[in-house]
């Protein structure tokens, strides 16, 4: 029983498979902070996302921005 316990699993076993090749996936988090530098937006996103309507006027500019 103690060999099947996740705690003990995490500790001694070994991972089973591979990690993706290249380099690691952009998060949601990274996508904004690009969106803000691009709008030239300078304060912090989430200061900015808890005043809902900045935040709404910052999403409009940046889809509008991404339509051709």
């Amino acid at each position: 029983m103690g060999d099947r316990r996740g705690a003990c699993r995490v500790l001694v076993g070994k991972p089973e498979g591979k990690r993706p090749l290249g380099r690691p996936r952009l998060r949601r988090e990274d996508n904004i902070k690009m969106d803000l530098q691009e709008v030239g937006w300078g304060m912090d996103w989430i200061d900015l996302a808890q005043d809902t309507g900045r935040w709404q006027t910052l999403v409009n500019t940046v889809m509008n921005l991404r339509d051709p």
